[in-house]
């Protein structure tokens, strides 16, 4: 059974920096992309940034690009989302997902296993 724990999140000033974790079991993943997705109150679920876990190819929003890095420690099962340079419209439930086809898309349904989020707050 895949499980996902997301951790890391909180608040922060505009401008900060937050590094979320997303710890990964129950499976060997080295076939997987590993996603992060987001969202707000009264919004729709986005796209954040996805992981290709063998290669490391990365893909992100253009919301977040050059700000966010996506990135996988094999060792330790876990996949990062460094978060720098935040802004409030950045504030949100985050989740990790893991797509067991390969698929490197920002499709949410892709996805069939999701963590259970954390809250990122930033303040203006």
């Amino acid at each position: 059974q895949v499980q996902l724990v997301d951790s890391g999140g909180g608040l922060v000033q505009t401008g900060g920096s937050l590094r979320l974790s997303c710890a990964a079991s129950g499976h060997t993943f080295s076939s997987y992309v590993m996603g992060w997705f987001r969202q707000a109150p009264g919004k729709e679920r986005e796209f954040v940034a996805a992981i290709r876990w063998s290669t490391g190819t990365a893909y992100y929003a253009d919301s977040v690009k050059g700000r966010f890095t996506i990135s996988r420690d094999n060792a330790k099962n876990t996949v990062y989302l460094q978060m720098n340079s935040l802004k409030p419209e950045d504030t949100a439930v985050y989740y990790c997902a893991a797509n067991h086809r390969g698929l490197l898309t920002p499709n949410g349904r892709e996805y069939g296993y999701w963590g259970q989020g954390t809250q990122v707050t930033v303040s203006s």
